[in-house]
């Protein structure tokens, strides 16, 4: 099989979350073990840092990559999902794994795949620790697809584990108070690795201080322990915190291992994270005059954020092009949405995208008002065309929306 085929493959013969939802979740680690001793264990051949979270894991891992990359390392770095092209996913010093390697992975353990079931978030897993292996990185970062204590990446036992925040997402699969969100993703946290916890809350900060405790594991609380921090080229206001959380892991790495990372390597590497890692989709502008954001934040917390920094913009009017997937909890998050807004709705092209007509109606309680269309592409071209250069366009919703976008086109 060619590449487009390999991946065709993975994407259409096995169970996979983004594009079928709960069926695609497994709720023990067997699988992902067995797979791990047919591959040789590649993941204890590798140091690493593992980093969970509702919000911010994505942007937190490309930070520690970064910074990492400035401080002369080789390395790994494993996230999902992937906007454009599979091997997003995987990249060593910022470079996406070769066509090459995927389809020969493939094709050396499709059998083995297929005679015991694997998903695809374990084959992708699967590829990654055993390129990360093969090429002899330095360290990988290693981002948790889906909770933490079952998600198929928790087989490591990394340098730091981090946790980001915690937040209402995923419901079905997590439960649906903060304390059970914070249990799932807590799983992460080893016996005696030290862990960096983002963001807390009363409730959530209990349930890490007690699975700690059990696991004879220091933790550290890094929105209490870092107060300043550098710019970086990611812009979100939400990035504060994750610059935090970044800052007081490398305290760690420092401090208990043989890795090395300078002040100046820190401010570096938060500068350059999208031209060091190909980081797309976090508070990017894809068009001045009009300004024109997209935002891959799809959760209460994320939207919350991103809504808040859009009022903090000068403009003469907003036009929001808008898509969901279709286990959304809209009565949790279009409430969040500005009313004196013109809106554009759409579908993600995935089967679990929710038809554009469904949201609108939906919005309609919320006094959210426009039309709908085919597609995001088609959405947005109308927000462009009804705006002026005063306008201000935001594009967002869902990763799967974001993307659809031209997000490698320069301003």
């Amino acid at each position: 099989m060619n590449y487009q085929e390999t991946t065709n493959w993975m994407f259409n013969q096995l169970p996979m979350y983004q594009l079928q939802g709960a069926s695609a979740y497994k709720k023990d680690l067997t699988n992902v073990n067995l797979l791990a001793d047919h591959l040789d264990n590649p993941q204890k051949k590798i140091k690493c840092i593992h980093v969970a979270g509702t919000n911010g894991k994505g942007s937190t891992s490309h930070m520690l990559a970064s910074i990492l990359q400035e401080a002369g390392y080789k390395v790994g770095l494993y996230t999902s999902p992937h906007l454009k092209d599979f091997r997003e996913r995987i990249k060593i010093n910022g470079a996406e794994i070769s066509e090459a390697f995927v389809c020969e992975f493939i094709e050396q353990h499709k059998s083995f795949f297929e005679s015991n079931d694997m998903s695809f978030f374990e084959m992708s897993v699967g590829l990654a620790f055993d390129y990360f292996a093969k090429e002899k990185v330095d360290i990988a970062i290693i981002e948790v697809g889906l909770g933490g204590r079952l998600d198929a990446t928790n087989i490591i036992t990394p340098l730091v584990s981090v946790i980001t925040n915690i937040g209402i997402d995923h419901v079905q699969f997590l439960g649906n108070t903060l304390e059970s969100i914070a249990t799932e993703k807590a799983g992460i946290i080893k016996a005696g690795i030290p862990v960096v916890i983002g963001e807390y809350t009363q409730e959530t900060k209990a349930v890490f201080l007690a699975t700690a405790a059990a696991n004879k594991a220091e933790i550290f609380f890094a929105s209490d322990l870092i107060s300043e921090t550098p710019p970086s080229d990611l812009l979100g206001n939400y990035q504060t915190h994750n610059k935090k959380t970044v800052i007081q892991a490398f305290q760690i790495l420092n401090e208990q291992t043989d890795f090395k990372v300078s002040a100046e390597n820190i401010k570096s590497g938060l500068l350059h994270v999208v031209k060091n890692t190909g980081l797309l989709g976090r508070w990017q502008q894809l068009g001045e005059n009009p300004k024109v954001i997209c935002d891959t934040a799809h959760n209460k917390n994320g939207l919350e954020i991103v809504l808040n920094q859009i009022q903090k913009e000068t403009f003469d009017h907003l036009h929001i092009v808008l898509g969901v997937v279709n286990d959304k909890e809209l009565d949790e998050v279009l409430p969040l949405f500005p009313k004196n807004a013109t809106y554009y709705f759409c579908k993600p092209n995935i089967p679990r995208g929710l038809d554009s007509s469904i949201l609108q109606e939906k919005a309609l309680q919320f006094s959210l008002i426009g039309n709908t269309y085919n597609s995001v592409t088609d959405a947005y071209d109308s927000a462009k065309n009804n705006s002026i250069k005063k306008d201000f366009i935001y594009i967002g919703g869902s990763t799967f929306v974001v993307a659809e976008l031209p997000l490698n086109k320069e301003v």
